[in-house]
């Protein structure tokens, strides 16, 4: 087919979020929903560094499925903050993985604005320790 458009994905970070148990809000309008604070953690892949304490995941388990919301803040080895929105979805499949779309914000000047531009998705899947998430970022190409 002339002018098909070929996607590629590249592997640009992988993080590893440690969370603490979740403070339950409940049966809300939206589902059942459980806020849960991240506490630690790091990352690596095209840069490094560490999860920064603070952040957390608004999970809400509905009758279909689950949808998340996390806000956290990453620094990179370099010192640099990077501010990070990522939103994803669970269905009733027998995939357990997240499908989520990251969405960054690093200083304009800094060495990590690249993160700024650019389509980005990723698979959240449960850690090795409790309470552990593995994040895996890609981007399109």
């Amino acid at each position: 087919m002339a002018g098909e458009i070929k996607l590629s994905a590249e592997e640009v970070l992988k993080i590893h979020v440690q969370c603490e148990d979740s403070m339950d809000v409940k049966d809300s309008r939206d589902g059942y929903l459980a806020v849960i604070p991240i506490v630690s953690g790091t990352f690596e892949g095209k840069i490094s560094g560490k999860v920064i304490p603070g952040g957390a995941d608004w999970s809400t388990r509905q009758k279909n499925g689950a949808h998340v919301f996390a806000k956290y803040l990453l620094q990179a080895d370099n010192g640099e903050y990077i501010a990070v929105e990522n939103e994803g979805f669970l269905g009733n499949g027998q995939d357990p993985c997240i499908k989520t779309v990251p969405k960054f914000n690093a200083d304009e000047n800094g060495a990590y604005a690249w993160l700024n531009y650019g389509v980005y998705v990723g698979k959240l899947e449960a850690g090795e320790k409790p309470w552990q998430v593995e994040i895996t970022v890609f981007r399109l190409n």
